[in-house]
């Protein structure tokens, strides 16, 4: 794996939207953002391809592409962070130069949901550690939990460094108006609970390296030349932890998401799967599939653990993972997950 210089004071963080941009009515909230980054001693450059939203992205897929082609180059840069995700990030990939890109200096590329078609791609084929972790319009001054508080701090860990993050007691359904409020951090009102939805038939934890991101996404990418498990499997001799959290899919179209992973032969490449909460809402009808039942049905054959309801997702706060980095997860009560960037 290749590691990013850790992020300090002083380091560059380059802004551009990959998917999603900062609309006139989401400025402010960014303002905030940007002044809190400046505050913490980082230096900031803004893209060309940040601000605005039309079509679901800030702008066009070639010039999306060219900006960050430009800083993903730029070995004067540390860091690039979009603001969020969005929808079609995908349409990026085919215009990357991944040989190009072989020959500079990694970089952190961090954030969660349509931000990880960009991260897990990068750590697949390009053996570059990236992290899934917090968006950065989550990063103010009042994102006073532990996970999102300390985000950007576990990205200053050096190659060889450790850091363990322990499970939160509760957590937010909902995000909070920061167009009203442009430096309103979350609410959590829901308790937390790491569980087994298939516990390890030795031991009480999973281990292996991570990589993985929006479910929505990462079923178009697996075990396709952009997300190759076997390659990585055949690589690490720790075998590979799939984690994944669900956005928007109903629950008959997480059945399909599950057999087609199935069909690709994605559960033979790793040693288990973690998931995150599930931010869809499930139907009112109880002749209606739920979220947990989907997991239940089609999930307990696998011949792997699988471990449910992390803190990973669209309803926060994010764990910090980096794609690539050897990691432990246990459940329960003491939850935790440790990291090793090796």
């Amino acid at each position: 794996m290749r590691y990013p210089k850790p992020l300090q004071h002083g380091s560059t963080i380059a802004i551009t939207a990959f998917s999603a941009g900062v609309a006139t009515e989401h400025q402010a909230r960014f303002h905030v953002v940007r002044e809190h980054l400046l505050s913490a001693g980082f230096n900031v450059i803004i893209g060309e391809c940040l601000y605005g939203q039309a079509k679901h992205v800030s702008a066009p897929a070639r010039q999306r592409a060219d900006e960050l082609m430009s800083f993903l180059l730029d070995d004067n840069i540390d860091a690039i962070c979009p603001p969020w995700g969005g929808e079609i990030a995908i349409e990026l990939l085919p215009l990357l130069d991944f040989e190009r890109l072989q020959t500079v200096r990694p970089k952190w590329i961090l954030g969660f949901s349509d931000v990880s078609t960009i991260t897990a791609v990068l750590t697949s084929k390009l053996r570059w550690v990236t992290a899934h972790c917090a968006n950065l319009m989550d990063l103010t001054p009042e994102a006073t939990d532990p996970l999102t508080r300390e985000t950007l701090k576990h990205l200053a860990t050096p190659a060889g460094g450790s850091f363990t993050q322990t499970a939160t007691t509760s957590y937010a359904d909902s995000w909070p108006d920061f167009v009203t409020n442009p430096t309103a951090g979350f609410v959590s009102n829901r308790p937390t609970c790491w569980k087994w939805l298939v516990s390890p038939q030795t031991g009480t934890s999973v281990h292996g390296r991570l990589i993985g991101g929006c479910w929505d996404t990462m079923i178009h990418l697996l075990n396709t030349p952009y997300l190759d498990l076997k390659a990585l499997t055949q690589s690490y001799p720790q075998g590979i932890l799939l984690y994944l959290e669900n956005a928007e899919m109903s629950p008959p179209a997480l059945v399909r998401a599950i057999h087609g992973m199935k069909f690709r032969g994605v559960f033979s490449e790793i040693n288990g799967l973690l998931l995150g909460r599930s931010a869809a809402v499930d139907p009112q009808s109880a002749q209606s599939l739920h979220y947990h039942e989907v997991l239940s049905h089609y999930l307990t054959d696998l011949g792997i653990p699988v471990m449910i309801d992390l803190d990973i997702g669209h309803q926060p706060p994010n764990l910090t993972l980096i794609n690539g980095a050897t990691a432990t997860v246990v459940p329960g009560e003491n939850a935790a997950l440790h990291q090793t960037l090796n």
